[in-house]
């Protein structure tokens, strides 16, 4: 009964602030200023792209900025890929089995690479994200433009990480991240985490398609997120904060999208777009504001802002959409704790590599 409750307060529990606001302003200018200018552009469509540019600013949040500037490059690297990749699939109507094959191989590759460099948040789960959403929206322009927006906002991104030390000028000479080698036991680890992200975003991706789902890419994401925990408690409670904070989160697309009188969508006729734009703005702000506090948190805010993000690219059925997150969101954190519980490592654990089932 005692360890029943400890593991409920675990769920409940706030850490501890550690300075979140600025990481969380930071984040927050490197997606509205791509964003704004693409709404004045009158090209709210293309704002998917700069959003998932600027997430790179969600990386190396507290180190030194020489350490930051180059952690963010390696997530720029990611996050584009996944970009890339998604766009490909976009323009070739690559859908349905094609994205699941392709998306569980790179989700494999993905968690090698993060885990090599030791990306902090863990694992490749924004990369497939990206690819994901940008894989789901018709791209209304060349893909080499749709690229190219996503890179500028990376790089206006890694401008706005590093700006810090135009004003302070610290620099620690000899910094470098905690990271153990990449050989012997690490990269064992490593390739038995990779393997957990194929099984368990293949798996989910596949049950989304044969249930007949528009979007078997959100069961695909929702699969990874259990896979970045450090243990199998955190893994299952970060599971736990997926469903219940994606579930919450849809109330606040309800409340924004469905046809109300109390609708935001509704006080501004004629300026939707940038009503959606400027909750965007908002809502990643929030999402970074308590991403490392409370996992569960963060997706009431994450959630309508990739939902808000991927209507202003491609509209549609406010209803079809809740229901289809809600359920896509279940299965695949179901299958992704499944995945934890199920492939275990039996060494003990390996500093610089996410082993969630330890």
């Amino acid at each position: 009964m005692q360890s029943a409750l400890r593991h409920v307060r675990r769920l409940h529990r706030l850490a501890p602030a550690d300075r979140d606001h600025l990481s969380a302003l930071r984040v927050a200018i490197s997606v509205a200023v791509p964003s704004l200018a693409l709404l004045a552009a009158g090209r709210p469509d293309l704002i998917i792209y700069a959003v998932f540019g600027a997430l790179t600013g969600m990386y190396g949040r507290t180190e030194p900025h020489q350490l930051r500037l180059r952690h963010q490059g390696q997530a720029a690297f990611l996050l584009l890929s996944g970009t890339g990749v998604g766009v490909f699939l976009s323009v070739n109507h690559l859908h349905s089995w094609a994205l699941v094959a392709i998306e569980t191989v790179l989700a494999g590759a993905g968690s090698l690479f993060a885990d090599k460099v030791g990306l902090k948040p863990n694992g490749p789960f924004f990369g497939i994200l990206a690819l994901g959403a940008c894989a789901s929206v018709p791209t209304t322009v060349p893909w080499y433009a749709a690229m190219l927006i996503g890179a500028v906002s990376a790089a206006f991104s890694l401008a706005v990480g590093f700006g810090g030390w135009v004003r302070v000028r610290s620099w620690k000479r000899g910094a470098a991240r905690d990271i153990a080698p990449w050989r012997g036991v690490r990269r064992r680890a490593a390739w038995i985490h990779a393997a957990r992200y194929v099984a368990a975003v293949g798996a989910a991706g596949s049950i989304g398609v044969l249930s007949g789902s528009g979007h078997p890419h959100w069961a695909m994401a929702a699969a990874a997120v259990p896979l970045a925990g450090a243990d199998m408690p955190s893994s299952v409670y970060r599971g736990i904060h997926r469903i219940v904070g994606t579930l919450l989160g849809l109330v606040v697309v309800a409340i924004v999208l469905f046809p109300w009188d109390g609708s935001p969508l509704k006080g501004f006729p004629g300026h939707e777009a940038a009503v959606l734009a400027i909750l965007v703005i908002v809502l990643q702000f929030t999402t970074e504001l308590f991403m490392t506090r409370h996992y569960g948190l963060a997706m009431v805010s994450f959630t309508p802002l990739i939902l808000l993000m991927t209507q202003l690219a491609a509209p549609a059925d406010p209803d079809l959409l809740v229901t289809e997150r809600a359920i896509e969101t279940l299965l695949g954190a179901a299958v992704g704790i499944a995945v934890v519980v199920l492939i275990r490592s039996r060494r003990p654990p390996v500093p610089g590599v996410m082993d969630p089932a330890r």
